[in-house]
């Protein structure tokens, strides 16, 4: 029997997996009818629910190193409306954000639960109407297995790094993920060059 034959009766053996296998618009809605369940704004998981995004963001299945699902809520906050001395167009009310995005939000919540921790990275994990919701990869400091990794040895050195803005979330809220031409005054820092980077 010649290979292409051989090849034909094996390929009519194997099953066609059908589209309902692979509905990635229920497997998603089922995930996030799980993730509002949660109670609580900032819980620990035992392993990431998406294993290769957490890995392109440093994370290793080694001891020292966690996972905490965090639910952030969405929109730009209450702005309380001005309206003395000035027309409708200029009180200020509309497209007014926050000093820092929601997902550093998250980082800085998952960091104030877990103290002895230091934030290394987060990634999106879905949303819905109300709230976004991030896993954040969290570091041990003083774990001996940490202190051993050649890897996360410049994140254990930096305190606090989550509120300077030392994660990549944070980096690009302070303008530092864009290079080139016009961007001569995002470095060394927004208030630097006369607070003329934003």
């Amino acid at each position: 029997m010649s290979f292409t034959k051989l090849f034909k009766s094996i390929k009519l053996k194997i099953k066609k997996k059908s589209k309902e296998d692979y509905d990635y618009r229920k497997i998603f809605n089922d995930k996030m009818i799980a993730l509002r369940r949660t109670r609580e704004s900032v819980v620990k998981l035992d392993k990431p629910t998406n294993i290769v995004k957490a890995k392109e963001v440093g994370y290793k299945a080694k001891q020292g190193v966690n996972i905490a699902l965090v639910r952030v809520r969405k929109g730009t906050g209450g702005h309380s409306r001005v309206n003395k001395a000035r027309r409708p167009k200029r009180t200020g009310f509309k497209k007014l954000t926050r000093k820092i995005s929601i997902q550093r939000m998250g980082e800085q919540r998952a960091n104030r639960k877990f103290v002895n921790c230091e934030v290394m990275n987060s990634y999106w994990v879905g949303e819905d109407g109300k709230h976004v919701y991030y896993e954040v990869i969290l570091i041990e400091k003083n774990h001996p297995v940490i202190i051993k990794d050649k890897d996360y040895k410049g994140v254990v050195v930096q305190t606090g790094r989550v509120y300077r803005g030392l994660t990549s979330a944070g980096n690009k809220g302070r303008g530092l993920d864009k290079k080139g031409k016009g961007t001569e005054k995002n470095r060394p820092s927004i208030r630097a060059k006369g607070r003329k980077a934003k």
